[in-house]
C-alpha cells in the first residue's frame, strides 16, 4: 500500500487513539507488524501546545517512518497552520480527524460535527492540502447518523481537494461506538474514488480482517481497540492474508515479557509517577481473557512504583502459567 511517496510494508494500519496510542505503543505496534502507525489527535490550536500533553504527542523521537500525525480542528486557516508546524517538527503525513464521535469535540463543530457541513469540509481540506508538501489524508465516519449517510460525498470531495488516502469508521457519529459496524458504505465509498480507502471498525480478528477486505475491496484496514493489549495483532492479520493460516497463541511467557517491555518504555517516555498510573489501562487490556484477570486488576491499580507493578505483572503471568499446567 502507498500513501504519497510512502509504501508501507503491508496494509494494515494502527488506528490513532486519544490517550492510547502514544509514542511507545505505535513504536510497539510497528515492531509487532502495522505497516503504519497514526499519532493521538492534536488540537490544531496552538495554545494549547504547552501543555506537557501535547508536547509528549508532538514527540517522535526514534519512531519508524513514515510518520504520520492526525490534527483536530475547524477552523481552514489555523489547520493549515497547524500542519505546517507539525511537518516542521518531522510528521511526514498529516491526518486530518473528521471521525471522533466524543460530544466535546463534536460541541465545538470539530471531528465528525464537520460531515454536516460539506462545504466547510471542503475548504478544511484544500486549506490543509496546499499548505504542506507531504501527503494529506483524512479519517471519517460513514455521516452524521443514519438519515445522513454522506460517506460517499465527503469521500469524493475529499478526493478532489488533494487528500492521498481516506480512513473509514463503518458508523456514523450518533453510533459512536454502540452497535456493529457496517461495510456497505465503505464498499460503495471505494467505488467511488480512484485514492486508497482504509477500512475501520469492529476488526478484532484475522479472519474478519480478510472478510472486510473481501467485502470492500478497500485497499487496507486499521485496527483500533482490538490491538488494545494484543499489540501482536497486526503480525497475525499479516501472516493469515498472506498465508491463510493462523499463528498458534503466543505463549505466557512471550507476553508477559512483552508486557514488561512495554512498561518499561512508558516509565522512561512519562517519567515513574505517571507512567504507572498510564500503565494501568494497558495491564488490563494485557491480563483480559485469562483466569483471575478482574481481580488483578483490581489489584494492579493499587501499584503507586514502578517496581511494584512490574512484580505484580510477574506474580499473574507466574499463576497463569501455574493454572496452565493444572489444567494440561
Amino acid at each position: 500500500m502507498q500513501i504519497g511517496p510512502y509504501k508501507l510494508q503491508n496494509n494494515l494500519l494502527l488506528a490513532p487513539m486519544a490517550g492510547v496510542t502514544d509514542r511507545p505503543f505505535r513504536q510497539l505496534c510497528r515492531e509487532l507488524g502495522a505497516g503504519m502507525a497514526v499519532s493521538e489527535m492534536i488540537s490544531a490550536d496552538s495554545t494549547l501546545w504547552g501543555h506537557p500533553k501535547t508536547q509528549r504527542r508532538l514527540d517522535h523521537a526514534g519512531e519508524p517512518g513514515p510518520i504520520s500525525v492526525q490534527i483536530l480542528g475547524s477552523d481552514p486557516k489555523i489547520m493549515a497552520d497547524a500542519a505546517r508546524i507539525n511537518v516542521d517538527l518531522g510528521a511526514q503525513i498529516i491526518d486530518i480527524n473528521m471521525g471522533c464521535p466524543v460530544k466535546k469535540v463534536c460541541r465545538v463543530a470539530a471531528g465528525s460535527a464537520l460531515l454536516q457541513n460539506e462545504k466547510l469540509v471542503a475548504r478544511i481540506l484544500a486549506s490543509v492540502v496546499n499548505a504542506v508538501e507531504v501527503p494529506v489524508t483524512l479519517k471519517i465516519r460513514t455521516g452524521w447518523d443514519k438519515e445522513r449517510r454522506n460517506g460517499v460525498e465527503i469521500a469524493r470531495i475529499a478526493e478532489g481537494s488533494g487528500i492521498q488516502a481516506l480512513a473509514v469508521h463503518g458508523r456514523t457519529r450518533a453510533c459512536k461506538f454502540a452497535g456493529s459496524a457496517e461495510y456497505d458504505t465503505i464498499r460503495s465509498i471505494k467505488r467511488a474514488v480512484h485514492m486508497p480507502v482504509i477500512a475501520n471498525g469492529d476488526i478484532e480478528t484475522p479472519e474478519k480482517a480478510k472478510q472486510v477486505l473481501d467485502f470492500t475491496d478497500a485497499d487496507g484496514i486499521m485496527v483500533g481497540r482490538a490491538a488494545q493489549g494484543r499489540p501482536w495483532i497486526f503480525d497475525e492479520i499479516d501472516h493469515y492474508l498472506q498465508t491463510g493460516e493462523k499463528r498458534p497463541e503466543p505463549s505466557l511467557e512471550w507476553v508477559e515479557q512483552l508486557l514488561l517491555r512495554h512498561l518499561q518504555q512508558l516509565y522512561e517516555f512519562y517519567g515513574e509517577y505517571r507512567g504507572v498510573r498510564i500503565a494501568r489501562k494497558h495491564i488490563a487490556w494485557y491480563s483480559k481473557g485469562h483466569r483471575e484477570g478482574a481481580a488483578f486488576r483490581n489489584i494492579i491499580n493499587d501499584s503507586e512504583t514502578a517496581n511494584e507493578q512490574q512484580a505484580r505483572v510477574r506474580q499473574f503471568f507466574g499463576h497463569q502459567v501455574y493454572l496452565r499446567g493444572l489444567a494440561a
